[in-house]
């Protein structure tokens, strides 16, 4: 929905805001995601911006993101050096461009004692801003550095770049090399060049003649917001859909359809859409209700109106705000910085592990030839006397044993029974290997899935310890960390459901499902885990140890196995049931991680908990296993 008019009407915000702001605190929150404090007009505002390919944007805040302080990139080393504690001078849109450029002035520190610095707050976090003194030097010129932050908003292309005030790359959130782009190569050094214009002709000067030729050329069944979308620069999908709306009353007319005096109203419809880029006139509005997510829009679009509830909002950063918050909408969570970072880790280490199954592979290859060196050598030793000096190979009864002819026949034999005995000694370990591999994957796995479900800070934070004690540090290839993470004591999980007074326990961790299944439950409750992909334990602790399972229960418990599983998304999981007594450990293997026997499988839905629960009604006590 960041079309060239929304980005327009953020330019005009920011331009309206920001310009004389001082930049107060800048960081990232992901890779591809910054934020920046800026106090301008005795407020604080925060500036969001994000070239992530499906939820790129650009707006303001007044709400503090959380900044991942952890994540460093040379971005983000750049941006903290030359943009905090610097001043908004600029901010200007292209025409009909869907970027963003902000111009930054600030005084560096000098390197050689000419001058100190009046006033350095470039770490000031807090507080107002105040007049920063004399900006000239001896010579009374005006001593800045000036960067320029190009904040791109195109879809798969969508990218940030710092440039310097020569227009040259200094860093970006995404480099492209000119083996993945020969038209634009983005990488440090590089002039910067804007993206390539479109040849296609300009939606703010159509004519009703222009219009009735394009018309013209297009088939009847075509639709007249694809056709406004292919053939016109800069409109975008939603922008299509209300010029068809406008000019015919329907979104999803055909061109066929249309009447002859239709080039007229189309072309006036398509002008006065875009006339707020001339006149700054916006009306931001957001649209909720209806499928899909919330929309937001610069301006009053009449073909969402018909279907959606319409709410009039002051800005374009208020209708971006207002739309991401809607549960349909799909924001992010406060903590998906630290969610992507543990991720991004264990994907690691598990593409470490399946290389090493890889070379595991190789080598059992390898140990399954060891049986042929063995018979080239015998053979070679039966057939000496046929051998000649410098021989290359030896033919027997169709089978050609390559030879060395620096060695003798006799050096050759003892060639391939070395060989033989290396891999007859390789073939008795890689099994263990094979199975400590499979076991870290399993693990890998498991770990995967809780981090993707995890839903608060509390739930990272506790995978995240889980990851370090696992690994034996904090930091890469056992690198030490530089400030160990301290360690909380786990709590008792608690109940998720309570039906008929039994409680059922969903693991949220490995260290909880190892908790669960072998300090909590007791040898007759009944354990759950979806079956053959990584999930989370499920305990059943019965109100009547011993008594018969009550089926309602157990499909309830069946439902959240599925749900807190990989198999989430499926229509039907199967879930395997068993007692906890059948449940054992994995020696050497990660935590939760559990072989079992004599269960019974289960079809399911997956299904959450209720968003009320329940106490336990009796909270029983008895021995633990």
């Amino acid at each position: 929905m960041f079309d060239v008019l929304t980005i327009a009407a953020v330019a005009d915000e920011l331009a309206d805001t920001l310009i004389d702001g001082r930049i107060q605190r800048v960081g990232l929150m992901d890779r591809l995601s910054l934020a920046a404090e800026i106090y301008a007009g005795g407020r604080r505002r925060w500036l969001v911006a994000s070239a992530d390919s499906q939820a790129g944007r650009l707006h303001l805040t007044e709400h503090p993101p959380s900044l991942d302080t952890a994540l460093v990139t040379p971005f983000g080393l750049l941006l903290r050096k030359y943009a905090r504690g610097g001043v908004v001078v600029g901010v200007e849109q292209p025409p009909l461009e869907r970027l963003v450029r902000l111009s930054i002035a600030k005084r560096l520190e000098r390197h050689n004692g000419a001058r100190p610095r009046h006033d350095d707050r470039s770490n000031q976090d807090d507080g107002e801003a105040t007049e920063d003194g004399d900006w000239t030097d001896e010579d009374g010129e005006f001593d800045a550095t000036y960067v320029h932050l190009v904040i791109e908003l195109m879809g798969r292309h969508s990218n940030m770049l710092l440039v310097d005030d020569e227009g040259r790359i200094m860093e970006s959130a995404k480099r492209v090399t000119p083996a993945m782009s020969r038209v634009r190569p983005i990488w440090p050094r590089l002039l910067y060049t804007p993206p390539p214009p479109v040849d296609k002709p300009d939606p703010r000067r159509l004519t009703s003649e222009a219009a009735k030729v394009l018309l013209r050329s297009e088939p009847s069944d075509a639709l007249l917001a694809q056709f406004l979308v292919r053939r016109l620069r800069a409109v975008s999908p939603q922008m299509g859909r209300e010029i068809a709306f406008r000019t015919a009353g329907d979104s999803a007319v055909t061109i066929g359809s249309l009447g002859a005096d239709t080039p007229v109203t189309l072309a006036r419809e398509t002008r006065a859409l875009l006339e707020p880029l001339l006149t700054s006139a916006w009306a931001p509005r957001v649209y909720t209700g209806g499928e899909g997510e919330a929309a937001f829009s610069p301006i009053p679009l009449a073909h969402l109106a018909t279907f959606r509830t319409e709410i009039a909002v002051p800005t374009i950063s208020a209708a971006v705000d207002a739309a991401m918050s809607e549960p349909e909408g799909g924001s992010p969570t406060t903590h998906v910085q630290r969610r992507e970072r543990l991720s991004h880790a264990i994907e690691e280490a598990r593409n470490r592990v399946d290389a090493r199954l890889a070379s595991i592979g190789s080598q059992e290859a390898k140990a399954g030839q060891a049986d042929r060196f063995r018979e080239w050598g015998e053979l070679i030793y039966a057939y000496l006397w046929q051998l000649e000096p410098g021989q290359r190979e030896l033919t027997v009864d169709g089978t050609t044993i390559p030879l060395d002819p620096a060695l003798s026949g006799k050096e050759n034999a003892q060639a391939y029974f070395e060989r033989y005995r290396k891999a007859q000694g390789a073939a008795g370990h890689l099994p263990d290997l094979r199975a400590a591999a499979e076991r870290e994957r399993g693990y890998l796995d498991q770990l995967l899935t809780m981090v993707a479900q995890a839903d608060g800070f509390a739930a990272i934070e506790a995978l995240t310890a889980e990851w370090e004690a696992h690994r034996g540090s904090g930091g890469k290839d056992g690198e030490r960390p530089s400030r160990p993470r301290r360690r909380a004591t786990p709590g008792r999980p608690k109940p998720v459901l309570e039906n008929k007074g039994n409680a059922i326990y969903v693991g949220r961790s490995g260290r909880e499902n190892d908790q669960l299944t072998f300090d909590i439950a007791g040898p007759d409750d009944t354990w759950l885990h979806a079956r053959g992909v990584p999930g989370s334990h499920v305990i059943v602790r019965w109100r009547q140890p011993g008594a018969d399972e009550d089926p309602e229960t157990i499909g309830e418990a069946a439902a959240l196995a599925a749900y807190y599983s990989a198999a989430r998304g499926s229509a039907s999981v199967e879930v395997d049931v068993t007692r906890r007594r059948h449940v054992r450990k994995i020696k050497g293997a990660g935590p939760g991680m559990v072989t079992y026997r004599q269960e019974r499988t289960l079809a399911v839905r997956p299904a959450p908990e209720p968003p009320t629960v329940r106490k336990p009604d009796v909270e029983r006590s008895r021995s633990r296993s």
